[in-house]
């Protein structure tokens, strides 16, 4: 009988390999997007709290500079001026270091940059989620589409389905090596 698909049939081997590779580019596409998707929400959640950190030392460097200059306004005597003007060069000095604190890493202009650079790997996180998820979609069409060569015979579907596959290795590289490279979603 040629023609028939039996246990010796090379070409269902070859289909079934193929298939096989495709489901291991799959679960590695996988694995990439959720480990990208748990970056991006890390990066996430650190910047909202880093902006947070941000906004209460805006808070307290406003509510320091309104009550030395309400306290200028309500000093009725010169003692009190001038135990005010040493007050205000301590609390100027104190919204100066909200301003910038380079020692720790917790000034407004470090806590502008820190939160920055956060948003920014959340983005490139979320790029590659992306891009991966697109490969895996691809992968799985590939599997579908190869797996069908099977059952209806027809080699064009092993081929397209292997194309297919070349396109989820292609957004899986994309989401490797350039996830800014191409910008779908």
């Amino acid at each position: 009988m040629s023609g028939a698909h039996g246990p010796g049939d090379t070409s269902n081997k070859k289909i079934a390999l193929l298939i096989s590779v495709l489901a291991l580019f799959l679960a590695v596409s996988e694995t990439l997007g959720k480990a990208a998707q748990t970056d991006a929400l890390s990066f996430n959640v650190q910047a909202s709290n880093l902006w947070s950190f941000f906004q209460a030392k805006t808070i307290r460097q406003t509510a320091l500079r309104t009550a030395g200059e309400l306290a200028l306004v309500v000093a009725e005597t010169p003692a009190q001026r001038e135990a005010l003007a040493k007050q205000q060069i301590t609390w100027t000095g104190t919204i100066a270091r909200w301003e910038s604190e380079p020692e720790t890493q917790e000034g407004r202009r470090e806590l502008t940059r820190r939160a920055t650079d956060a948003e920014k790997k959340r983005d490139i996180a979320l790029a590659k989620y992306h891009h991966f998820e697109l490969a895996s979609a691809a992968f799985q069409i590939a599997i579908v589409v190869v797996s069908a060569s099977v059952i209806t015979g027809v080699a064009l579907l092993a081929i397209g389905g292997s194309l297919i596959g070349g396109v989820g290795l292609i957004f899986t590289g994309i989401g490797i090596l350039a996830p800014n490279a191409i910008h779908i979603f």
